[in-house]
């Protein structure tokens, strides 16, 4: 198949856009280039010629001589009228914002069939890990029992720093700020949203099935301490927080939450701010993918990937749709938590099935038990700041007629 050249238009210049810039410039074998950039702030310095840039929309979305459009901005909203705007004037597009896809997947996948457009997004899940592609491609035909991982570099890196340095959350957050792992606001990835939205774009390409984000149960990082990392230490583990989801028979289960993680999960040596997946199949058993998921190089090198595959006219076929006509999203699992808190009083122990554990102090008190997820969002203390949630074990066992014979179904799950 021969290759095309594309000539691109992009939105934002920003970390992204200028890493996509860089590993452009230096890659040899893509035949794509910059045509026009629009940006938010001409006033700022930037560190190529301003005949590129223009703060019109329209320069891109209406010049005939440009056939990709990249979106790298952080306006979801703004976001979603340049890609659905490009799609409809038949630009192929390339997007790595994972709010904006995970909140309008279904008019976006109506959109690509309409207009016969592609719309390709690698970078908006774990950025260097090709995750998307290999659903699509490699997974196309098996039947997947679960996806979980560390979706989110921004909260590992901070994780990472309280365990093997001894920082207080806050410090690490600092660092990772400074660093450029986290935005000034970090709600979006220490909150668990970052990863619930690339996990609602996982799930897509994993079973076939558009689930809302609201749908899905996120708690994040902010509210542990040293407590909760020497609770993990005494007992071998490590925290990190756990994007998952499962299919038992017709039903799809999905949530981000941290988790403590065992020895022998290749989770456990996911470090700083890479991005770790394992899959489960019946056919292909489990598998684990290892990759940068925070910084400018790393993104860019995934949305670099998609522009590579638009010179060979590749797009996503989105097989799992059809071949899962019948599955439905659930949040009917039930898992074994580990609930740290202060004041008896900020909990109520009613909420739990079954309690295994209980031990208070005047300092430290935890419980552990087991909950149904879909408790969980109604409940008040998962709001509390002194009130701290890791999932120790999920319950749920996946339906016999998708377990391989001799293979232990969600071993490295949690």
């Amino acid at each position: 198949m021969s290759k095309k050249t594309l000539k691109l238009g992009l939105f934002g210049f920003g970390c992204v856009g200028q890493g996509l810039y860089s590993v452009l410039n230096q890659t040899k074998g893509i035949r794509a280039s910059v045509e026009k950039i629009c940006i938010k702030h001409p006033e700022k310095s930037r560190s190529i010629d301003a005949h590129y840039f223009t703060t019109m929309a329209d320069d891109i979305l209406d010049n005939p001589e440009i056939d990709v459009v990249v979106e790298l901005i952080d306006d979801a909203d703004a976001a979603y009228y340049i890609v659905k705007k490009a799609l409809m004037n038949r630009k192929a597009v390339v997007t790595a914002n994972k709010k904006m896809l995970a909140e309008h997947l279904p008019e976006l996948y109506a959109l690509q069939q309409e207009y016969q457009t592609p719309l390709l997004y690698e970078a908006s899940s774990c950025a260097s890990i090709p995750i998307i592609r290999n659903l699509e491609e490699y997974y196309d035909n098996d039947l997947l029992s679960a996806i979980s991982g560390i979706f989110n570099g921004s909260t590992n890196y901070i994780l990472s720093q309280m365990w093997d340095n001894g920082k207080e959350y806050s410090d690490a957050l600092k660092e990772a700020q400074e660093k450029g792992f986290a935005e000034s606001d970090p709600l979006l990835d220490v909150g668990g949203f970052d990863p619930k939205y690339k996990l609602c774009i996982t799930i897509l390409h994993a079973f076939g099935l558009f689930v809302k984000p609201e749908n899905v149960f996120n708690y994040g990082i902010q509210n542990l301490n040293k407590q909760d990392v020497t609770y993990a230490q005494q007992h071998g583990k490590k925290i990190k927080l756990l994007a998952s989801a499962q299919k038992y028979g017709n039903k799809v289960t999905g949530f981000v939450i941290p988790a403590f993680v065992e020895a022998d999960n290749p989770l456990i040596n996911v470090h700083n701010e890479f991005n770790g997946i394992i899959l489960q199949g019946a056919f292909a058993n489990s598998q684990f993918f290892l990759g940068k998921g925070a910084g400018s190089s790393p993104t860019g090198s995934a949305v670099l990937s998609d522009i590579s595959a638009l010179t060979y006219d590749y797009r996503y076929e989105y097989k799992k749709i059809a071949q899962n006509s019948d599955l439905e999203f659930s949040q009917d699992q039930l898992l074994e938590v580990y609930v740290r808190f202060v004041d008896r009083n900020d909990l109520n122990l009613s909420d739990f099935d079954n309690i295994s554990q209980r031990f208070e102090s005047a300092a430290y008190s935890y419980v552990i038990g087991e909950i149904n997820l879909d408790k969980l969002n109604n409940l008040p203390w998962t709001k509390n700041p002194n009130v701290s949630l890791i999932v120790n074990k999920i319950l749920s066992t996946v339906k016999e007629e998708f377990a391989t014979p001799g293979h232990k179904e969600l071993e490295y799950v949690v």
